[in-house]
C-alpha cells in the first residue's frame, strides 16, 4: 500500500475499484522537498556553465538538415526500452524519428526496441535493463521514472562498454555527480507545465477550485504536478480540492474523475473549474468520465505533450488546451548525439538535451496548427 502525509497529514485516503490513491496536497515548498535530487537544467547550467553554448550549438545541429558521416564498419547495437503501451504516441514517434535520422546520416545499427507498460511494468523493465548488462549493447535508451531503476542504470554505466541515453527526463540526478549518463533528452517537464500554468491563471484571473490527476508517483508526476502545485500554491485564489495518482492509464483515470464528480456535484453543478492532467491518457480518461456526466462543457480538461489524439481532440472541441511537443526532436537529438559520438566528437554532445513546445488550443488557426505538426513529426508522419 502506498503511504501518503499531507500539510498536516493528508487528510483522507480513498480507495475505489480501479483508484490506487487519493491525497489532498500541501502548499508546502514543494520544490525544495521533491526536487532537491535533480539539477534543474538552469541550475545545471549555473553549475557548468560551459555546458550552454554546447547545448546551443548542438541545438542548432539538431534543428539543420543530416550532416552524413563516413561509414561505421561495424553495426553499432542500440537497446530501447519505453513505456510506449499507451495511448500517447509520444515514444513510438520518438523510435521513428531516431531510425530515421541514424538513416540519413548513414550509420550502421541494430535495433532492438522493447515497449512496457508505464509505471506497471517495473520488473520487466528492470529485466530488460539488466540484460543490457550482459549483452552489452553500445547504446542503451531508458526512461528513468522510477527511482528503483537508478542502481541498476549505474551498473550499466559502471561497465564502460554501454553509454546511457535517458529519455524524457532533462534534470541530472545529483547524486551521479561527475558520472553522468551520455545523455539527458526529451521536452523539460517543468517548462510545459509552466505554460500550462500562465493558460490556467489567464483563463481564470480571479481564482479557481480544481484536482490533479497524477501519473505514478515517480519523476514525470512530482516535475509535472509537483511545478504546477507550487505554482498554483502561491496564488490563494486557487484551491486545490483534490488529487490521485492514476498510473498514467486512461480508465483510471475516469474511475478518479467520477469520483471527483461524485465528490463534487452539488444540486446538478459541479464544484470544480478545471482538472489539471499529467498525461495524454488521463486527460482523455477525463473527459470519458466528463462526457459520461454530460459535464464537459462546464470543466476545462488540458492536454500534455501534443500527440495525434490530444491534437485530433482538440480539433473536436473536446479537448480545451495543451502543451506541443516538438516531438521528433527527441528521435534526432539521440540521433545526433550518436553520430557524434561515433565520430569522435562526443565533447560536442551536452548533458541535457530539451526540445521546445506549442500552446495549442482551440480555435488555433488551422494552417499554425499544420506547421507545427510538419515540423514537430516531421520523420514520424513519413510512410516507411
Amino acid at each position: 500500500m502506498l503511504s501518503v502525509q499531507t500539510p498536516d497529514q493528508y487528510q483522507r485516503l480513498l480507495q475505489c475499484s480501479c483508484l490506487i490513491l487519493w491525497l489532498a496536497i500541501s502548499p508546502l515548498g514543494l520544490a525544495d522537498i521533491r526536487f532537491n535530487g535533480y539539477w534543474m537544467i538552469d541550475e545545471y547550467h549555473e553549475q557548468y556553465p560551459e555546458q550552454r553554448a554546447i547545448s546551443e550549438a548542438f541545438n542548432l545541429r539538431v534543428q539543420s538538415q543530416v550532416e552524413p558521416i563516413p561509414t561505421h564498419p561495424d553495426a553499432i547495437k542500440i537497446m530501447v526500452v519505453y513505456p510506449g503501451l499507451q495511448v500517447s504516441d509520444y515514444w513510438r514517434r520518438s523510435v521513428a524519428a531516431l531510425t530515421k535520422r541514424l538513416d540519413l546520416i548513414g550509420i550502421n545499427y541494430v535495433l532492438d526496441s522493447q515497449f512496457t507498460k508505464p509505471g506497471t511494468d517495473l520488473n520487466l523493465q528492470s529485466k530488460l535493463i539488466g540484460n543490457a548488462f550482459h549483452d552489452t549493447p553500445d547504446y542503451l535508451i531508458f526512461t528513468l521514472d522510477a527511482i528503483k531503476h537508478k542502481k541498476l542504470i549505474e551498473r550499466v554505466m559502471s561497465q564502460g562498454k554501454t553509454k546511457i541515453i535517458l529519455q524524457n527526463i532533462t534534470t541530472p540526478l545529483k547524486s551521479f555527480g561527475n558520472n553522468q549518463p551520455f545523455l539527458y533528452v526529451g521536452f523539460d517537464h517543468a517548462t510545459g507545465t509552466q505554460l500550462l500554468v500562465k493558460e490556467y491563471q489567464s483563463r481564470f484571473p480571479s481564482g479557481a477550485n480544481y484536482a490533479i490527476l497524477f501519473g505514478t508517483q515517480g519523476y514525470v508526476s512530482k516535475i509535472r504536478g509537483g511545478v504546477f502545485e507550487s505554482q498554483m500554491n502561491a496564488t490563494v485564489n486557487y484551491q486545490l480540492r483534490d488529487s490521485y495518482y492514476v498510473n498514467f492509464n486512461r480508465n483510471m483515470a475516469k474511475e478518479a474523475t467520477l469520483q471527483l464528480i461524485q465528490n463534487h456535484l452539488e444540486n446538478d453543478e459541479f464544484k470544480l473549474d478545471f482538472i489539471y492532467a499529467a498525461s495524454t491518457d488521463i486527460a482523455l480518461g477525463a473527459i470519458d468520465a466528463l462526457q459520461q456526466h454530460d459535464l464537459k462543457e462546464q470543466v476545462i480538461v488540458n492536454g500534455w505533450g501534443g500527440g495525434s489524439n490530444e491534437l485530433a481532440s482538440i480539433k473536436n472541441k473536446v479537448l480545451d488546451f495543451t502543451v506541443m511537443r516538438m516531438n521528433d526532436d527527441n528521435g534526432v537529438a539521440m540521433a545526433e548525439a550518436i553520430a557524434l559520438d561515433l565520430s569522435g566528437r562526443a565533447s560536442q554532445v551536452p548533458t541535457i538535451y530539451s526540445g521546445s513546445f506549442r500552446l495549442i488550443q482551440q480555435g488555433i488557426d488551422p494552417e499554425q496548427l499544420q506547421r507545427f505538426e510538419k515540423r514537430a513529426f516531421r520523420y514520424s508522419n513519413e510512410t516507411p
